[in-house]
């Protein structure tokens, strides 16, 4: 289970001060009273930020591994939550969804760009307008936009976003929030990387 470590490092000042070693957790989430046996458990390795690593604690009782993710980082999803926020904001400025991923991802084919924006943006849009539905001060006066959320909030927007709906982030998708991962069709793709319609063909020449 994924717990908010709130932080205002960046993910390079967090992998350079290694500070992790500094994240702690008093009790067991599940048992306050303690006598569970609630452990620290040592940290594991994400793949980018390259050196990053989470801190984690097991609660032998309630046989639950809790990790504390640090702002910057993105939930159940490679690299960290700017980088989320910068695709979100290219999607926002550009014409098209296809626009934007062409921008982002020239590496790649069409398609397989359009999807992995999809991945991005489609959660943060769906956490921006439950953001907007859950505080009242933003649901009278403000669009579940990015820009329109971080004038209202500050930036970087993602991170204030999981400041404000703190008590909501197991509800919410990652990778803002802690929420299960999206379903799965059968064949193995996210039900939401079609949202926006059927892959074009790939380009060619």
């Amino acid at each position: 289970m994924q717990l908010r470590q709130q932080t205002a490092l960046t993910s390079k000042e967090y992998v350079d001060t290694e500070a992790w070693r500094q994240a702690s957790l008093d009790a067991c989430p599940l048992h306050q009273a303690g006598g569970c046996g609630w452990r620290r458990l040592g940290t594991y390795s994400r793949v980018s930020p390259a050196g990053m690593r989470v801190a984690r604690w097991y609660c032998p009782r309630g046989q639950t591994t809790f990790s504390l993710l640090p702002d910057c980082l993105a939930a159940r999803l490679t690299g960290d939550l700017d980088e989320v926020e910068r695709v979100v904001a290219t999607v926002e400025a550009s014409p098209s969804v296809e626009a934007a991923a062409d921008k982002l991802r020239p590496d790649i084919y069409l398609s397989g760009a359009i999807r992995w924006v999809c991945r991005r943006f489609g959660p943060v849009r769906g956490v921006l307008l439950a953001l907007v539905t859950l505080l009242p001060d933003l649901a009278a006066s403000c669009r579940p936009t990015l820009g329109a959320v971080g004038q209202r909030l500050g930036t970087p927007v993602l991170r204030q976003v999981r400041a404000e709906a703190e008590k909501h982030l197991r509800s919410l998708a990652a990778p803002v929030g802690f929420g299960p991962r999206p379903r799965r069709s059968q064949g193995g793709r996210a039900r939401r990387e079609h949202d926006l319609g059927p892959d074009p063909p790939p380009r060619t020449g």
